[in-house]
Formats: structure tokens, sequence, C-alpha cells
């Protein structure tokens, strides 16, 4: 090639290099529009249900602190007598705090929902609607446990709100909130959903919260939460922060349990729950391995109350309640869930996994009563005769006397004197062993010595469960057997 010849080259071979980068970039871009245009357009959700979504403003008297009435020889009389009036005492002053919130109206009639946190211990709720009309709200009745108001307003034809299925929300969909954060009414703030059946600090974990990236902040509570669709889907409740403003963290109630609550507030201005009287909990991987499931899921019954809806039935300690008329239970935190929002009355099919096997037992639940005090608790454990040594389990373990059976009602077990190894954590010197469980089959628990004997035959590594009594209650411990014997 001669030295005339190589910038005509350089130019071609740039040239068809341009060329191959935009054919590669060409796709890309056309596929980048298409995703462009597919984004959500939130105008007319906004004007569609925004007349529906609702001020609250909430008046609260307190008192005050008493005036203390100085004497001549109070050393801070002279002070007060020569810089300002000498404080005489006097009654207890009041004064009135303020605080806001958001609300949607669900029915034409003025009824409106919004958070119980929202118009607690509240002298004046003050409802403001979109087109500026003003009313004063009466409080129809409200659940701690679910954070769900029910506030009713004297007014007709209202705009409201469509209810959606939480249950179709998926994680990653478009959400939006309507409300008055900061006191500036009618913001809107848009966002995903970041997962569903969130656990936080509610009583009990009633709650399967919907966690979602839209921003919230103070005065967002009792809010709605729609879909893409202008369905609701939540109520805005709660807010992760370490400075009380948004951090990308927001939890907000689904519908169909607020819609409960609601219900029955509208009905009665109160709550019912349903009980079955059992207490669980969580399906570890090794408590799975130790009772034959193939996976973890469902709520593993530690305790069945005597004569209790559940006792019944034929509910027993060591059950796995897997699904309640059809509905999978996850976790442990699933069964309340689904227990309480059924109706006193109503019987339930329950799909248990006991013996290595499914079975179904009809239950019918029972009312919750919401203010029953604990169950009384016995005093101290027995106390051990002899100790032997540690089993393959690292636990000190003796028969239990006569005197020990009838002080902790049952009718076998035997004593833990002391715990080391793995267990210890989960098993502690008092507890009485009732049985043990591992590949599906469970044991009763009769003797020291048939307990260090079965564990001493078990393979390595693999997970055993036990059933323990801890004064009044019964829970299932799971570990996994040392590699060593």
């Amino acid at each position: 090639m001669t030295p005339s010849l190589r910038p005509l080259f350089v130019r071609r071979a740039l040239l068809s290099a341009a060329l191959a980068l935009a054919a590669a970039l060409l796709p890309g871009l056309a596929q980048a529009q298409a995703r462009g245009a597919l984004l959500p357009d939130f105008t007319e959700l906004y004007e569609k249900q925004g007349p529906a979504v609702v001020s609250i403003d909430v008046t609260q008297k307190r008192r005050g602190p008493r005036m203390p009435e100085l004497s001549e020889d109070d050393p801070f009389y002279e002070f007060f007598r020569r810089f300002g009036p000498v404080p005489r005492g006097g009654p207890q002053r009041e004064f009135e705090a303020m605080s806001a919130g958001s609300g949607f109206i669900v029915s034409s009639d003025g009824y409106i929902v919004t958070n119980a946190h929202v118009v607690d211990s509240a002298d004046e709720v003050k409802v403001r609607l979109t087109d500026r009309r003003e009313f004063v709200a009466k409080v129809v009745g409200s659940d701690k446990r679910t954070d769900v108001a029910v506030i009713k307003i004297d007014a007709k034809d209202l705009p409201r709100v469509t209810i959606g299925d939480p249950e179709k929300l998926k994680v990653g969909e478009w959400v939006v909130a309507i409300g008055k954060p900061f006191g500036l009414e009618n913001t809107m703030t848009a966002g995903i959903v970041s997962a569903k059946g969130r656990d936080v600090s509610s009583e009990q974990n009633l709650v399967p919260f919907i966690q979602t990236d839209v921003a919230i902040n103070p005065g967002n509570s009792g809010g709605p939460l729609f879909n893409l669709k202008g369905e609701v889907v939540g109520i805005n409740s709660l807010i992760f922060s370490r400075s009380g403003g948004y951090m990308g963290l927001a939890f907000a109630i689904p519908i169909d349990v607020a819609m409960n609550t609601v219900s029955q507030l509208r009905e009665k201005g109160r709550v019912t729950r349903g009980r079955i009287g059992v207490q669980i909990q969580e399906v570890s991987k090794e408590a799975a391995d130790s009772f034959g499931l193939k996976a973890p899921s469902g709520a593993l019954v530690n305790s069945v109350e005597k004569g209790g809806p559940a006792d019944k039935a034929g509910v027993e300690p060591g059950d796995i309640i897997l699904k309640v008329d059809g509905r999978e239970v996850s976790n442990s935190n699933t069964l309340p869930r689904i227990i309480t929002q059924v109706r006193p009355g109503t019987k339930v099919t329950l799909t248990v996994w006991r013996s290595g096997g499914t079975r179904e037992i009809g239950v019918t639940v029972a009312e919750m009563k919401e203010d029953a005090p604990p169950a009384a608790r016995r005093g101290g454990a027995p106390t051990p005769k002899e100790k032997a040594k540690p089993n393959r389990m690292g636990l000190v373990l003796s028969d239990l006397t006569p005197e020990q059976r009838k002080e902790a009602d049952v009718k076998s077990g035997v004593l833990v004197d002391e715990v080391s190894g793995s267990v210890r954590g989960n098993v502690q010197p008092g507890d009485i062993v009732l049985a043990v469980i591992s590949r599906g089959t469970t044991t009763e628990a009769r003797s020291a010595a048939q307990v260090n004997d079965l564990l001493a035959k078990l393979e390595k590594n693999a997970s055993v469960t036990l059933q323990v009594k801890r004064g009044e209650q019964t829970f299932f411990a799971t570990v996994r057997l040392p590699n060593g014997e």
C-alpha cells in the first residue's frame, strides 16, 4: 500500500466501523423507546381518584403541668419578684395538640377509612374534601391491632374509591399514594411494590404488610395505595425512618385485611377475631427434615389448649398445619392472620402433617378474647436427684420422679439437668423432654436411658426435634447432631 492511499483507507475503515456501531445500537434504541412508551401515566388516575381522598385534622385536648406556688422562703421567690410575676399556683392549664393524616371515602354517604393511630384520643376530627368543603367527623370505631379506623361525615353523593385485590398485586408493580404529607393536601407520589407479606412491629403480626418505595411522610398515614387500575390495594400506615421522614421503606395494610375490619366496625363498632386454641412455632429446614417434610412450610403446633376448638377437633402437639380451607400456610405467621379473619362459629378445614402423611381436620373457630389475662405459670422446675454424663446431643438427662411428673402435669418425659453444645439456647436446665422426632417418626420419652440410646443410634449430622415442656409452655427445638460420636 502506498502512502497516498493510507488516509483514504483509514476513512473507509472509520466509516465502516461507524455503520456497524449504528446497526448494533439501533435495535437497543428502539427497545428503549418502546420501554419509554410503556412508562405509566398517572394523570388520569389522579383526576378520577383524587376527589375520593380526604385530609384529616385531629385536635386533642391535653393538660399541662400545674404552676407551683412559691413562698417567700423559696430561693426563686426573689428572682420572680424582681423579674416577673411570682407564681401563685392555680389549676392545670389546658392546651390543644394538633395532628394531621389522610383517608379515603368508601361509601357515597360519608364513611371514610383511615388509620387508628390518626384518630386515637381525638377530641375533634375535621375532614376536608378536595372541593374545599369541611366537616366534623364522628369516629365510628377503631382497631389498634390492624391500625384501621372508620369515621363518618354527614354528606351525600360523595365520590368513593374502588376496592382492589391485594392478592393479585405483584412485586415490581407500579403503585401510587395520595395523601397529605407535611400538611400538603392531595399530594401524589409513585413507586413500586418492594415486597409482600412483611412482618413489622404490629401486634401479634396480624397484618402482612405491603412494602413499597413510594415516598410516604408524616401526614400520609391513612391514605390509600392505588394500583394502576385506580383500585385501592392498601392503606399507607408505617415508614422505616431514622430521621422521621421518608427513607425508601414504606408499609401499607392490605385492603382485604382492612375492609374486614371496616365491615365489622360499621356493623357493631368493634372487631371480633377467630381462634382455635393452639400455640405454634416456625418450621425450620432441620425441623422439616425431622418431621419428614420435603420443604419447610406450615405452622408447627407446640401445644393445644385443653377443651379448646383444636383440642375438640383432634389436633395434637407435633402436627404441622399446612393449609386452612385450602389456603396455604406458608409460615407460622400466616396461620394467625388467616384464623383471626374468620368469623367465630365458622367451621374450617385444617390440612395437617402427622406421622409422615397429611390428614384433614374440621375445626369450629371460637372468638378471641381481646383482654384475656395471660395463663398462669407454675413455679420452679423440679430438681434432679442424680446426674448422668452428657449424651450425644450435649444434654444431661434424668428420670422424673412421680412427684415431678405430678407437678409438671405430664405422664412421661425426662428432665434436662445440664445443657452444652449446639442445643444450648434452645433447651434449658429444668426443661422436660416429652418426645424425640426424627425422619417423621415420633418417639415418646419414657426414660433418660431410652432417649440417650435413641440419640446414639441416629446417623451423623441428622436433624432431631425435641418436644419440650417449660413451665406451662410446650414447644419444639430442632438441632443437628454433631458429626463426631
